[in-house]
């Protein structure tokens, strides 16, 4: 149903509300002409297969990503990075039905990488995880919609989560490429500087860290670590991925301190991480607490690529965050170039 064949477009919202299309707000309804307009922005054909989710034997056509587009916002250039992130979440190595159905109820981040961001005006600033722009909002908006809409992950169906999270709805920012301790994300992911790139990354909470006193590396990343092996962590089994997002004034500390993304990556693997009679206290693991548990470790992470580091936020504050993977071995982020015009 479009506007093409309802006059009044309230009621065309209603209807669209009363098919269950909609995450709750009102949608913009689409008609043919707008529907074209990002078919064509894409350089797709209606019918053309973005991806496909096998475990599920669901397919995802480019129709259906275009009229979600609009149903979210979005302008038509938009439409390379909401191609780009739903082929990320098709890729086998996200494993889409873990994060999307679980109980945890996990948020899709976007974080968009590249000049595009520049030309599409994402934000990578302050309030980079909240509200204000219009890309951040639809864009990711626009994949919730397709997973809802294309792929019936609806809550209480396919989509279980016991809580949720306010990220479902739409979470989507870019990183801060310039004054960078590092080289960008989607670099360190194996693309080209030049490339433009969505990463997507299943993350079950957020939480923000807070450090205005320290200077060097050591204390600041000592929060990150206490931040990331709480004793409600999801998995304590050392094979899940977190994402630490970066503003200025902690980057600007990493960064005039020389240490390299992979120092801290170590640091991190080596300091988050509790005892076993930690856990056991806290009942996260079944027995009595022994005498060699006070001295017996459980790190969170075994590999220093599977803690992500990203730039982002204001350049004032003393505020960065952590967002814990959705834990699983199984899923994993997935990085995925933007094609302007053509993501093939």
């Amino acid at each position: 149903m479009t506007t093409d064949a309802v006059e009044d477009p309230q009621k065309l919202i209603e209807a669209y509300y009363d098919a269950g299309w909609t995450d709750g707000l009102p949608v913009v309804p689409p008609s043919d002409a707008s529907v074209e307009a990002m078919l064509a922005a894409g350089g797709l054909r209606g019918d053309e297969v973005i991806g496909e989710i096998a475990g599920r034997n669901q397919v995802v056509v480019a129709d259906k990503v275009a009229i979600n587009a609009v149903m979210a916002g979005c302008r038509p250039e938009y439409v390379p990075v909401v191609v780009a992130a739903v082929k990320g979440l098709c890729h086998p190595d996200f494993a889409y039905h873990g994060p999307a159905s679980s109980t945890g109820g996990s948020a899709m981040v976007l974080i968009v990488n590249g000049s595009i961001v520049r030309a599409l005006g994402i934000n990578s600033g302050n309030n980079a995880f909240g509200q204000g722009h219009r890309p951040n909002a639809t864009i990711g908006r626009a994949v919730r919609l397709v997973m809802m809409n294309a792929l019936n992950t609806r809550p209480g169906l396919l989509d279980r989560a016991t809580l949720g999270n306010p990220g479902k709805y739409s979470f989507c920012f870019a990183e801060h490429e310039d004054d960078h301790p590092w080289e960008p994300l989607h670099v360190s992911r194996g693309l080209a500087a030049h490339d433009s790139a969505v990463t997507v990354y299943a993350s079950n909470s957020l939480y923000q860290v807070y450090n205005q006193l320290a200077a060097k590396p050591e204390p600041l990343l000592r929060c990150f670590a206490d931040a990331l092996c709480n004793l409600g962590v999801p998995n304590m089994k050392g094979f899940n991925q977190s994402l630490i997002v970066l503003a200025g004034e902690h980057a600007d500390v990493l960064r005039t301190s020389g240490w390299s993304r992979r120092k801290v990556q170590d640091f991190l693997i080596e300091h988050a991480r509790r005892t076993v009679a930690d856990f056991k206290r806290a009942a996260r693991l079944p027995g009595p607490v022994e005498a060699a548990d006070e001295t017996t470790w459980r790190r969170l992470f075994e590999r220093a690529d599977d803690i992500l580091l990203v730039c982002a936020g204001g350049r004032a504050g003393s505020w960065s965050a952590c967002l814990p993977g959705w834990g699983n071995k199984w899923t994993r982020a997935v990085t995925v170039r933007i094609e302007s015009g053509r993501n093939a």
